[in-house]
């Protein structure tokens, strides 16, 4: 087995390829997001309805939010448009518009609503009229190995809640179906498991107070940081609109 670890490319920076991302990245697999940046969430004017906000939250903040807990993750982001994902002898590769290749051992298709660059894999595809969507089992898996679907292009509701936590399910998904030693990525209480004279988990982590303390005070400095000025930019309208236009 190689000393590499196992490598995963993320198609779409929208909120169910980031969740995706986060939970690869964290589990110790080398993990790249290939994004044009055009998420749909920039098309809502005030987000309404993501837990944790109870008079709602501006979606661009939202999404760079979750873009910059993707990196502090360990994932780094490749600006461009995917034209091709070919299955290889060891994976896939996938390919750029600007002819930029990169090869994987795992792919997630998250972008939304074009799944053309799969074209020349044996997936199953649902047509619902206007749209395409990708077949996938309960857990985000296609027909073909390695490959997995998440989110939108997955059939799921159109709503940010719902593919944040897709999102996150395939991630784990294709955590559990790869080599990594993993548990639950989950940050407990000094002593809560060597308390009880058994090792920590893969995964899981222990801190004491001092460190719970230190990362509680980090992320309140973040959050203000983020928060003290409103969210520059506009949302952008659907495509059809600016047509008209």
């Amino acid at each position: 087995m190689s000393d590499e670890p196992e490598s995963v490319v993320v198609v779409g920076g929208g909120v169910a390829g980031l969740s995706a991302a986060i939970y690869t990245a964290r589990a110790g697999l080398s993990t790249r997001i290939v994004s044009t940046g055009e998420s749909i969430l920039n098309r809502n004017a005030h987000l309404e309805n993501y837990p944790g906000f109870p008079a709602g939250v501006n979606p661009r903040l939202l999404l760079e939010l979750i873009r910059a807990q993707t990196r502090r993750a360990g994932a780094w982001f490749v600006d461009g448009r995917v034209q091709r994902v070919t299955a290889t002898d060891d994976g896939f590769e996938t390919t750029v518009e600007n002819g930029e290749a990169f090869e994987s051992d795992y792919v997630v298709a998250a972008s939304w609503a074009d799944a053309t660059y799969l074209d020349g894999l044996d997936v199953d595809l649902v047509d619902r009229g206007t749209k395409e969507f990708v077949g996938v089992d309960d857990c985000g898996r296609t027909a073909v190995d390695g490959l997995y679907a998440a989110g939108r292009l997955a059939e799921q509701h159109h709503q940010t809640i719902v593919a944040a936590g897709h999102g996150a399910q395939v991630g784990l998904t294709l955590i559990e179906d790869s080599d990594v030693d993993f548990y639950h990525d989950w940050t407990a209480p000094e002593g809560y498991f060597t308390g009880r004279d058994r090792e920590v988990p893969p995964g899981c982590e222990e801190i004491d107070e001092e460190e719970r303390k230190r990362r509680e005070q980090e992320s309140l400095e973040m959050m203000q940081r983020y928060f003290e000025e409103p969210m520059p930019g506009e949302p952008t309208m659907h495509p059809s609109v600016a047509d008209e236009e």
